[in-house]
């Protein structure tokens, strides 16, 4: 299974990524050097918004989908 997901960073921007273990990633992204270098300097992150999918392909595109979106249209998902 992968996992798209968005985080809302300590600056309220907002990361989106994917992944296998969803767990682990947003625990990479908090506390150590694998989160991306982008969220490594905007610290505590905290999970608003994932999805379950079943090949990396759907994964990929529903990644790209949503990283097209406005940040309200971002935001209206999880709010």
């Amino acid at each position: 299974m992968y996992y798209v997901y968005i985080l809302e960073c300590a600056d309220r921007t907002l990361y989106i990524g994917i992944t296998t273990d969803l767990l682990r990633r947003v625990e990479e992204h908090n506390s150590s050097l694998l989160g991306a270098k982008y969220t490594r300097g905007r610290r505590p992150v905290k999970l608003v918004y994932s999805e379950k999918y079943e090949t990396r392909s759907l994964a990929t595109r529903e990644e790209m989908r949503l990283k097209k979106l406005t940040r309200d249209q971002k935001r209206s998902l999880y709010r």
